[in-house]
C-alpha cells in the first residue's frame, strides 16, 4: 500500500506543523501548539479553498480547558507575588524575611503553573499521521519522557526551572552566609533556572514558528510566548545584577535587580492573562 504523501515542518528533530494527505482525499494539517493547546487539528476536503478546524473529543477538550485555567491562574498569581516582592525590597517597606516569604510564596504558585502546564502536554490530544484528520484522546499521564517533542521538552524546562527557582528562594531564608555561600546556594539557583526559563521560551518560539524564531503579530500564541520570554529576560537581568561582589559584599546593582524581578514578574502575569484567552 502505498504510504500517504507528508510533509513536515520544524527545526533541527523536532517537527511542529504536519500536512498529509487523508484516505479519501483532501489534507490534514496538525500544528504543535494548535492541537496541545486548543485541541484542534485544520483539515481541508477535497475539492474545497480553505480548511475547517477539527476539534478534539469533549474529554480532551475538558482536560485542557481545567489545565489552561489552572496554570493560567497560578502564573497570574504568581507573578503578583515576585512583583510584590520586589516592590518591598525596592521601597523598603518590609525586612528580608517579609521579602522572602513573598517571593516563595510566589514560588509556589511558579510550581505549580510549571508542572500543570507540562500535564497540559502530557494529556493533550495526538494526532495519526496519515490516517483521518483528526485527534486522538490519550489516557490521563500524570508524567511521560518524550524529549523528541520540542513542546514537551519546553514545558519541562519550564517545570524544571521553577524547581531550580525553589532551591534559591529556601536558600534566601538561611542565615549567617557568606558571601560565597550566598552566591553558591542563592545566586547560582537563581541564574541556572532564569536560564532554563530563557531555554524554554526559545523552545516555543521555534514551535509556533515553526523553525527560526520570528514574528506573529497575529497569533495570540505568540504574544503569550514573546511576553513570557521577555519576563524571563528581564528575570535574567535581575539576577546578574544580584551577583554580591566578593571584595564589597554588595550586589552589583540593587535597583536594577529589584526593577528587572518586578517587570519580569508582571510579563508573567501578563502572560497568565492572555493563557486565559488562548483555550479550547
Amino acid at each position: 500500500m502505498e504510504k500517504p504523501e507528508q510533509h513536515a515542518e520544524g527545526a533541527g528533530p523536532f517537527t511542529t506543523r504536519l500536512t498529509w494527505r487523508v484516505p479519501g482525499g483532501g489534507t490534514a494539517v496538525w500544528e504543535s501548539r494548535l492541537a496541545r493547546r486548543r485541541g484542534r487539528i485544520a483539515v481541508r476536503p477535497p475539492g474545497a479553498t480553505t480548511s475547517r478546524s477539527t476539534s478534539a473529543d469533549d474529554v480532551a477538550l475538558s482536560r485542557l480547558r481545567r489545565l489552561n485555567a489552572i496554570a493560567a491562574t497560578a502564573f497570574v498569581i504568581g507573578g503578583a507575588l515576585f512583583a510584590g516582592g520586589a516592590g518591598v525590597a525596592q521601597f523598603g517597606s518590609g525586612d528580608a524575611t517579609t521579602c522572602a516569604s513573598i517571593y516563595f510564596a510566589g514560588g509556589l504558585f511558579f510550581n505549580t503553573g510549571g508542572y500543570v502546564s507540562l500535564l497540559q502536554d502530557i494529556n493533550s490530544p495526538r494526532h495519526l499521521p496519515g490516517g483521518e484528520g483528526r485527534l486522538v484522546t490519550l489516557g490521563w499521564r500524570w508524567w511521560s519522557y518524550e524529549p523528541t517533542r520540542v513542546d514537551w521538552l519546553s514545558t519541562f524546562l519550564l517545570f524544571a526551572g521553577t524547581l531550580v527557582f525553589g532551591v534559591n528562594l529556601l536558600d534566601s531564608f538561611v542565615q549567617g552566609l557568606s558571601v560565597q555561600q550566598v552566591n553558591r546556594l542563592i545566586w547560582g539557583p537563581d541564574v541556572v533556572g532564569c536560564l532554563l526559563f530563557l531555554i524554554s521560551g526559545h523552545l516555543a518560539l521555534v514551535e509556533i514558528c515553526h523553525g527560526r524564531p520570528g514574528v506573529r503579530l497575529r497569533s495570540l500564541g505568540w504574544w503569550i510566548v514573546a511576553v513570557n520570554q521577555l519576563g524571563s529576560a528581564l528575570f535574567m537581568v535581575s539576577a546578574l545584577a544580584a551577583y554580591t561582589r566578593p571584595s564589597t559584599g554588595s550586589l552589583i546593582n540593587v535597583d536594577i535587580a529589584n526593577w528587572g524581578t518586578l517587570t519580569g514578574a508582571l510579563c508573567f502575569s501578563l502572560g497568565g492573562f492572555l493563557q486565559f484567552v488562548e483555550r479550547p
